[in-house]
């Protein structure tokens, strides 16, 4: 089976704002990227906003809400497993928390990490697809605010690193595979810290297949834990995959790195049962690789008074470089829809991305 994973869904106002004026709405603001989520057996994310429009407030900044139309458009995009294991998870409190997991439910999304229960919270979550038996387990290392009270309340599963290691573990004798999401690092900076690659190898050792980093809105490293002959895909960030961050971003005004909180990556492999010649079964982590995506953001143009139209949208990055040479591949000349802008662009963060993620990352 195929697993394709995305990094941080943000629903800043000024994305809600761009899904509003949008003609398909929410679902219109990655439709660039849904071949690459409908083409998986499996589409994952990070959630990192309650959708508590019921019980919870108004969004504000660092505060999230996200509107009721969000599972449904991403369940119809693709998405099928969320963590809900963030720093943002109780930004509208206890009832913010159950109504999320009520909705989500409600499209039949599957949350990771947490639940109505501490049990709930730290039940692993089998997802079966083509016979296989894919276990996802899901922890956050950071809270804003941590109102983990009761163990019959909601509760979000912290990363203690020992419980997690004791979770993969028990998760294996239930699946084939075991993939496992985490909200660690540091905001903005590009390097895993010595604790998530020490966290990470005990995850690897334990038993997990894949490990889905998230937290710092820029991408880090992916990369190939290879131990007994098992080996582990670890994307220790994935970046956003939608927000409003670094919208003042122009690449001939600012250095490269100006624009990071516009990236994100979708990592993809192949999960594969294979009889190995002792006669047991494994599963394997093939083909490996990875889609540079960009969030494309008007904002500049809409302070300059040249629209009122507010634009944000994922780009699959490649799949538009492709798009934009093949119009451009006629004699030079105007550019009145920036078409070559954008490709210089797209260009240089691909190439940005390329240099971050690594090369064991089989960046496409």
């Amino acid at each position: 089976m195929r697993i394709v994973a995305v990094g941080d869904i943000l629903m800043h106002e000024d994305v809600k704002r761009s899904a509003i004026q949008a003609d398909a709405g929410l679902q219109g603001l990655w439709a660039g990227v849904e071949p690459l989520l409908h083409g998986a057996d499996i589409a994952f994310a990070n959630l990192e906003t309650p959708v508590a429009p019921t019980t919870g407030m108004p969004g504000r900044p660092f505060r999230f809400n996200a509107p009721a139309a969000l599972p449904a458009a991403l369940r119809a995009s693709g998405f099928t497993v969320l963590s809900t294991a963030n720093n943002h998870a109780y930004d509208q409190g206890v009832p913010g928390v159950r109504e999320t997991l009520d909705r989500l439910r409600a499209e039949q999304l599957v949350p990771v990490g947490s639940g109505a229960t501490r049990a709930e919270a730290e039940q692993v979550r089998i997802v079966q697809v083509h016979g296989l038996r894919v276990a996802f387990l899901g922890f956050s290392d950071l809270f804003n605010i941590n109102l983990n009270r009761r163990d019959g309340e909601p509760w979000v599963c912290p990363l203690d690193p020992a419980a997690a290691v004791r979770a993969v573990r028990a998760a294996r004798t239930q699946a084939d595979a075991v993939v496992v999401s985490v909200h660690w690092g540091v905001e903005y900076q590009h390097e895993p810290l010595p604790r998530q690659r020490e966290v990470a190898a005990q995850l690897a050792a334990a038993g997990a297949d894949l490990i889905l980093g998230s937290h710092p809105h820029v991408l880090q490293p992916v990369e190939l834990i290879e131990q007994a002959g098992r080996r582990t895909l670890v994307a220790y960030s994935m970046g956003n995959f939608i927000s409003n961050q670094d919208r003042m971003y122009l690449p001939e005004l600012f250095q490269a790195d100006g624009g990071d909180s516009r990236d994100g990556v979708a990592v993809q492999c192949r999960l594969v049962k294979r009889r190995l010649a002792d006669g047991t079964e494994r599963v394997t982590v093939e083909e490996p690789r990875c889609e540079p995506l960009w969030n494309l953001n008007n904002w500049r143009e809409v302070m300059a008074g040249e629209t009122r139209t507010r634009v944000i949208r994922v780009l699959w990055v490649n799949a538009a470089i492709a798009d934009a040479q093949a119009r451009l591949s006629g004699p030079e000349g105007p550019d009145p829809d920036g078409t070559r802008a954008l490709l210089r662009t797209l260009l240089l963060r691909r190439a940005r991305a390329s240099a971050i993620l690594g090369p064991t990352s089989v960046l496409r």
